[in-house]
C-alpha cells in the first residue's frame, strides 16, 4: 500500500483516523444526553468540539478503501478478456477520487494543519477491517460462511474447477484463493462505514469495496457476491446503536435487482428496501428464482408479514432507461415514501452499471443524475447517508459516476442537468408501482382507486356509463338500437358498442363509423385530487355526423371501439390501452364479423366508412382481410396517431383504389409534417389521400372539416341512391321502430 493510501492521522480534533474506541456504543446508564445549547459545563471539551463541528456543517465525508480487496481474482485465468467484476474497479474509483482532489495525497506532515484550517476539504479515511463471524452471521447462515471460508484452503486446480461450475447461469460467480479475506474486508468496510455515519464521526461516507454483495442470499453466494455487505452492516448498526438506528432505508440503484437484500429483509418492518432495476418481465438478471415461492424483482412483491409494504421494486420493462426515468422514479416514488418512512440511516447500494457507457447494464444514467439522486437522499435521516459500492463494470463510467456522488456527499451542489422526456412505458411502470404501494403508504394513495373495494359496491366503469348514455340519446333521437353480436368471445367486449338505425338492411346507402370513445376532460380538486361530476365534460364529435347522415337518408352503423376492453377480473386501478397487436386482433374480429354477417349481405353498393382516432385501424384491417371494394363508395378518416398503410399482397390494386376513394385528415401537429421525407412518404398511395388539417385534436378536426367531408361523401353518392326513402324506411320512421 502506498503512503498516500494510508488513513489520515495526527489531527488535533477528531479529524484523523476514526478510533475504534469512539465507535463503541455507550451503556444506557453512562450515556450522556445530547449537548444542549444552554448547558455545556459538564461536557467533555472534545465532545463539545464535535458538536460544534456538526452544527456548523464541518463534519467531513468518510471514505473506506483498502488495496487488499483487489486480491480477489479469478482463479480460472486465461488469455480471454477480463471478467466484468474486475479488481481494477475499486482502484480506478479511488484513483479518480485522488485526481479530483477528494482525498489527501500530499505529505503527512501537512495534514494536521490542513484539517484544522478546513476539516471538510478532503474525505476522511475509514480503515477497512475483516468482518467477524458474528457480524457475518447476522445476515447469513453459518453454513454459508463456512463454504466461503473453505475457499482459502483449496488448490488452484480446485478453484478453477469450482469457478467453471459456478461462473454460469444464475450463480455467476468466480472464486480465488483470496476471495474469502477480500469478502471479509468488503463486509467489514461496509460495517465501519455505516457505523461511523451512525455514530456521527462523519456526516456521510462512501465505501469503495469489492466483491459486491447485493445478490448474495442468506445461505448462498451469487452474482459476483459472497457476503451481502449492506445487510450485514445494517444489522450491526441496528444491534450496536439500537437507540439511534432503528429504521433504515436501503436504496439500490444497481441495474440488477438486489435479490439478496430483498429476501434478507422481506419480513422486516424496520428496513425499507427500494430497488430501481431492469426487470424485463423477469428475464433480466438475476431472473426468476428456482423456487417459485421466492419473490423476484416484480413490482407486485411488496414484502410479507409485518414487513408488508417495506419492499418496493421499481422494475423497468427494458434496458435503455436514463436520467428522465430515474429522476421520475425518485420524485414520484422514492422520495415521497422515504420521507413518510423517516429513516434513521440511509444506505445506498450503489451499483453504477446503469451508468451511461456500461454495456452490461445498457442504460444511460449520467453522473449529474447520480449526483441529484444522492442530493435528494441527503435530505433524509439528518443527512446520515452511507454509500456502498455494488456493481458497475465500465471503468470510466463507474469512476465518473462515483466522483459525482462523492462530490455531492462532500457538499458540492449537484451540477445543472437537462432532464429528458420520460419513456411512456416507464411512466406506466411508475403508475403501477404507485398502485401496488398505495395500500401501505399514505403518500401513494392520491389518484389511486381501490378497485376491489368499489367493485363490491356495484360500481360501473365510466366508459360503460357513457356508452349507455349515448345509446339512450341515439335511441330517443333516431330509434337506434344495439346490434347483437352472437359470437361469445367478442359479445361481452362489445355489448352495446355497436348501434344501428332501424331497417339498416334495406337502406340504400350506409355510413359505418368506427370511432374512439368520447373525450373526457376534467379538473380535479387542488386539495385532495377528488373529481366532481360538475367539473368534468364529455366531448363527442361523432354525434353531428350521425345526425347529418340520418338527415340525408343514410342508414348508420355506429361502432364504439374502446382502447381497453375491461374484464370482470381486472382489479388494477389503472389499465393502459391495449398494445397494438391485441388491439388489432380485437378490432379485426369485430369488423370482419360485422362484414360477414351483415354489411356484405345488404342490398346496397353505397357503403361509406369513417374511421376516427385509433379505431380507424378497423378500416385498414377490413380492407385487407375482406374483398369489399365493390360495395364501398368512400372513406373518411380523422387521424392523430399512427398513419395506417393499406396494402395487400393479394390485391395489387388495393393501394391505388384506397388513394382514389379516401380522404385522410391528419392533425396539424402530427409527426409526419415535421420532416420533409416523412411528408413525402405519407403522400404515397398506400396511405390514402392525406390532407393536413389546420386543427389539433380529433374533436376540433371533426368540427372543422364536417361540411367539407359531408359534401365529399354526397358527391360520391350515385344519382339513383339520392332518391326518396323507401316505403319501409318511411313506415319505420313513423312508427319509431
Amino acid at each position: 500500500m502506498s503512503a498516500e493510501d494510508h488513513p489520515m492521522e495526527g489531527a488535533e480534533l477528531p479529524n484523523g483516523t476514526i478510533q475504534k474506541a469512539s465507535l463503541q456504543p455507550e451503556d444506557e446508564d453512562t450515556a450522556s444526553d445530547d449537548v444542549s445549547y444552554g448547558d455545556a459545563s459538564d461536557s467533555d471539551p472534545q465532545d463539545l468540539a464535535l458538536e460544534q463541528l456538526k452544527r456548523r456543517g464541518l463534519l467531513p465525508t468518510g471514505c473506506c478503501y483498502d488495496d487488499r480487496m483487489k486480491l480477489h481474482m479469478n482463479a480460472d485465468f486465461s488469455s480471454d478478456s477480463h471478467h466484468p467484476e474486475d479488481p481494477r474497479r475499486i482502484h480506478e474509483i479511488f484513483k479518480a477520487f485522488k485526481v479530483a482532489g477528494l482525498v489527501y495525497t500530499g505529505p503527512e506532515t501537512e495534514l494536521p494543519r490542513i484539517i484544522k484550517e478546513c476539516p471538510t476539504r478532503y474525505m476522511w479515511r475509514i480503515p477497512a477491517r475483516p468482518a467477524t463471524r458474528e457480524e457475518i452471521c447476522l445476515a447469513h447462515s453459518s453454513g454459508h460462511l463456512t463454504w466461503v471460508e473453505q475457499l482459502a484452503g483449496l488448490s488452484t486446480a480446485e478453484l478453477r474447477e469450482l469457478t467453471k461450475r459456478y461462473d454460469q447461469g444464475r450463480e455467476s460467480l468466480y472464486v480465488g484463493s483470496m476471495s474469502y479475506p477480500a469478502a471479509l474486508l468488503s463486509a467489514g468496510g461496509a460495517i465501519d462505514t455505516c457505523r461511523n455515519v451512525v455514530a456521527g464521526q462523519v456526516k456521510n461516507a462512501f465505501a469503495v469495496i469489492r466483491p459486491p454483495g447485493h445478490h448474495a442470499e442468506y445461505d448462498a453466494p451469487m452474482g459476483f457476491c459472497f457476503f451481502n455487505n449492506v445487510p450485514v452492516a445494517v444489522r450491526v448498526c441496528q444491534q450496536d446503536y439500537a437507540d439511534i438506528c432503528r429504521k433504515v432505508l436501503i436504496l439500490d440503484w444497481d441495474v440488477h435487482h438486489g435479490n439478496g437484500i430483498q429476501n434478507i429483509f422481506y419480513e422486516d418492518p424496520n428496513v425499507l428496501y427500494i430497488s430501481i432495476h431492469v426487470y424485463q418481465n423477469g428475464m433480466f438478471y438475476p431472473g426468476k428464482p428456482p423456487n417459485p415461492e421466492t419473490p423476484d424483482g416484480g413490482i407486485e412483491n411488496c414484502g410479507a408479514g409485518i414487513g408488508l409494504g417495506k419492499n418496493i421494486n421499481i422494475g423497468w420493462h427494458d434496458q435503455g432507461m436514463g436520467d428522465g426515468e430515474y429522476m421520475a422514479a425518485f420524485q414520484k416514488i422514492v422520495m415521497p415514501i422515504a420521507k413518510e418512512f423517516n429513516p434513521d440511516l440511509v444506505v445506498i447500494s450503489a451499483g453504477f452499471d446503469a451508468a451511461d457507457g456500461d454495456e452490461l447494464g445498457g442504460c444511460f444514467v449520467t453522473p449529474p443524475c447520480y449526483a441529484h439522486m444522492t442530493h435528494m437522499l441527503m435530505s433524509l435521516a439528518d443527512g446520515k447517508v452511507a454509500v456502498c459500492l455494488e456493481g458497475g463494470y465500465n471503468l470510466s463510467a463507474i469512476s465518473n459516476s462515483a466522483v459525482a456522488v462523492a462530490r455531492t456527499l462532500m457538499g458540492e451542489p449537484p451540477p445543472k442537468m437537462t432532464i429528458p422526456k420520460l419513456n411512456k412505458e416507464a411512466a406506466r411502470t411508475l403508475a403501477k408501482v404507485q398502485a401496488h404501494q398505495a395500500p401501505y403508504w399514505e403518500c401513494m394513495r392520491p389518484g389511486v382507486v381501490d378497485v376491489p373495494s368499489i367493485r363490491s359496491l356495484h360500481a360501473s366503469r365510466l366508459h360503460d356509463v357513457i356508452r349507455n348514455a349515448q345509446r339512450q340519446v341515439l335511441q330517443e333521437k333516431h330509434n337506434m338500437i344495439p346490434l347483437y353480436i352472437q359470437r361469445e368471445h367478442i359479445y361481452k367486449s362489445f355489448e352495446n358498442q355497436v348501434l344501428v338505425t332501424p331497417l339498416l338492411y334495406s337502406s340504400r346507402r350506409i355510413l359505418v363509423i368506427l370511432h374512439d370513445p368520447p373525450q373526457l376532460l376534467a379538473q380535479t380538486d387542488a386539495i385532495d385530487s377528488s373529481l366532481e361530476p360538475h367539473n368534468a365534460w364529455v366531448v363527442d364529435g361523432v354525434t353531428q355526423y350521425i345526425d347529418w347522415a340520418i338527415s340525408e337518408n343514410f342508414g348508420v352503423m355506429d361502432i364504439n371501439v374502446s382502447a381497453y376492453i375491461a374484464k370482470d377480473e381486472d382489479m388494477d386501478s389503472f389499465n393502459p390501452a391495449h398494445r397494438e397487436k391485441a388491439f388489432q386482433e380485437q378490432i379485426q374480429q369485430l369488423v370482419c364479423y360485422l362484414w360477414d354477417n351483415f354489411l356484405q349481405l345488404y342490398d346496397t353498393d353505397e357503403i361509406f366508412l369513417m374511421g376516427i382516432g385509433d379505431a380507424y385501424l378497423g378500416v385498414k384491417v377490413l380492407l385487407i382481410n375482406r374483398d369489399c371494394k365493390a360495395k364501398i363508395s368512400g372513406i373518411v378518416n380523422y387521424v392523430t396517431g399512427n398513419l395506417r398503410p393499406v396494402k395487400s399482397d393479394i390485391d395489387p390494386d388495393l393501394s391505388l383504389w384506397y388513394k382514389e376513394t379516401s380522404r385522410v385528415y391528419v392533425a396539424s401537429d402530427h409527426a409526419c409534417w415535421s420532416d420533409k421525407d416523412l411528408t413525402k412518404k405519407v403522400q404515397k398511395r398506400r396511405f390514402g389521400t392525406v390532407i393536413r388539417s389546420r386543427e389539433i385534436g380529433l374533436n376540433k378536426m371533426m368540427q372543422e372539416h364536417a361540411k367539407e367531408a359531408q359534401k365529399w361523401i354526397l358527391g360520391r353518392v350515385s344519382s339513383f341512391s339520392r332518391g326518396d326513402t323507401t316505403e319501409d324506411e318511411d313506415e319505420a320512421a313513423k312508427s319509431g321502430v
